[in-house]
């Protein structure tokens, strides 16, 4: 069964209830139609998941248009594992003490970009001031690093007083308005960046990779309820063993995994990306499991210092790979570490 959500809310995880270890018999598991979520689009489409779970696990999957309500869903007890980008994740675990969720694995690297319109006249980051820039939703991963880049320029925001406003908006929203010139830019994700640039007529300002070393940077990871976790760790790692080899897959197969991964798309919004906008979305990130943990840390604190977080993060316990690296282990692969300083 499929659902479709959408919400413009910053999760607040306070007040009663919370994650709670799923129901019997199902698992109930959230992503975007983005390729940044490749492997839960391809692995839903083609039954590797399904295969893998076996008849007396069922799959429920929800399409979500960005993190903070993923979040929100999870600690309300909706779903139990999501594909997810990292601040938002962060947000759910810090607010939560801890106890709401757990990374068990990378999914994605790299694929977010700032572009903006020509007609605008923005040709460097310091000419953001007075602009109207778009994000998916406030506080998701690049919502946050806009407001992180905004600071370090000296600049600020119209709620602080200054003169950037940024508009937290749904992707196909912001493409719309992107197109109408009633904003000057957006930070998004793939394959939006892309299709703001072949639809939209936009300029790439400034692709993400070139703010983190070797480029590499955390845009999407699995993130599952700590109960959910702990009490049912085969499904969790039967899921990861899908994944993984989903992943070797698109590696191997590019040219037949986005053909899928497009129509999987297609399916999903209405809509097939054209050729030109698959490839370069494609060429502008690569798909992991690693869960890159250095970039997730500088992630913390740029929420922490543009106040989606009260205090600075502690993110000691948001990892938990011991399933994913026995899936890597069987398959004679590599482990990962994630390691995060106090």
């Amino acid at each position: 069964m499929k659902k479709l959500l959408t919400g413009f809310a910053l999760l607040a995880v306070v007040g009663c209830g919370g994650p709670s270890a799923g129901v019997e018999g199902l698992i109930r598991v959230g992503y975007f139609p983005n390729i940044t979520h490749s492997q839960a689009i391809i692995g839903l489409a083609r039954g590797d998941f399904e295969n893998v779970l076996g008849a007396e696990t069922r799959i429920e999957s929800t399409v979500f248009n960005a993190g903070p309500s993923v979040i929100e869903a999870l600690y309300a007890g909706r779903i139990d594992m999501a594909y997810i980008g990292p601040n938002p994740a962060i947000t759910g675990f810090v607010r939560s003490r801890g106890e709401a969720l757990r990374i068990v694995a990378g999914a994605t690297s790299g694929g977010a970009s700032l572009v903006v319109r020509p007609e605008a006249g923005i040709h460097s980051l310091a000419e953001l001031d007075g602009m109207r820039i778009a994000t998916p939703q406030l506080g998701n991963t690049q919502d946050v690093a806009l407001r992180k880049c905004i600071a370090d320029l000296g600049l600020s925001t119209i709620e602080e007083g200054g003169t950037v406003q940024i508009i937290p908006t749904a992707n196909p929203q912001i493409l719309d308005l992107f197109r109408q010139g009633q904003i000057d830019g957006a930070w998004v994700p793939e394959p939006w960046a892309s299709r703001l640039v072949v639809e939209g007529g936009g300029v790439v300002l400034l692709d993400e990779r070139t703010m983190w070393p070797d480029g590499d940077f955390v845009t999407a990871h699995i993130i599952v309820s700590a109960p959910f976790l702990r009490e049912r760790p085969e499904i969790v790692y039967r899921w990861l063993a899908a994944h993984v080899e989903i992943t070797l897959w698109e590696n191997e197969n590019p040219e037949e995994a986005s053909a899928l991964l497009n129509a999987e798309i297609e399916k999903l919004t209405g809509k097939a990306l054209s050729g030109q906008v698959l490839d370069m979305a494609l060429s502008a990130m690569r798909i992991t499991w690693d869960p890159i943990a250095p970039s997730l840390v500088e992630s913390a604190r740029a929420a922490w210092q543009t106040g989606f977080l009260d205090n600075e993060p502690d993110l000691r316990g948001i990892y938990d790979l011991a399933l994913l690296n026995r899936v890597l282990l069987e398959k004679g692969l590599e482990p990962v570490e994630a390691t995060v300083e106090p």
